[in-house]
């Protein structure tokens, strides 16, 4: 790489990744690589302690994602790393989600003590009807 013209070479690599050279993701990500994992250590770091989401794991999430963009209408640098910072937020915030979803019972269903004695009673009346079609199928 030419380190005198980098902006010029990750524009070439755009206009060719949108003009769908998909090649082109790869030597773009070559490019920008050392640039996006100081990106997502800056978010890395000001996230809470205990992320599991680590600097690496995170780029790779952003390829990922990128990989799956149908059509990319980056301008030039900036615009593109404008995009992947955009990006790298809503990975970060959907990951947040899940967590904060599994943390909190992650669609179990929650019954109160009450309710518990009716719903093994119901629950009891299920697996004799569940037995009784799987006998009759054998």
């Amino acid at each position: 790489m030419d380190k005198n013209h980098p902006p010029r070479s990750v524009t070439e690599m755009l206009r060719a990744w949108s003009a769908g050279d998909k090649e082109a993701l790869d030597r773009l990500t070559d490019l920008v690589y050392k640039e996006l994992r100081r990106m997502a250590h800056r978010y890395i770091s000001g996230e809470k302690s205990g992320q599991t989401l680590d600097t690496s794991a995170l780029v790779n999430e952003l390829y990922l994602r990128l990989v799956d963009v149908r059509s990319v209408d980056c301008q030039d640098r900036a615009h593109f790393f404008g995009l992947c910072a955009r990006m790298m937020r809503h990975i970060l915030t959907d990951f947040a989600r899940s967590r904060q979803y599994q943390k909190h019972g992650g669609g179990a269903i929650q019954i109160s003590l009450d309710e518990a004695p009716l719903l093994s009673a119901d629950l009891g009346s299920s697996l004799v009807a569940l037995d009784d079609a799987l006998n009759g199928l054998a």
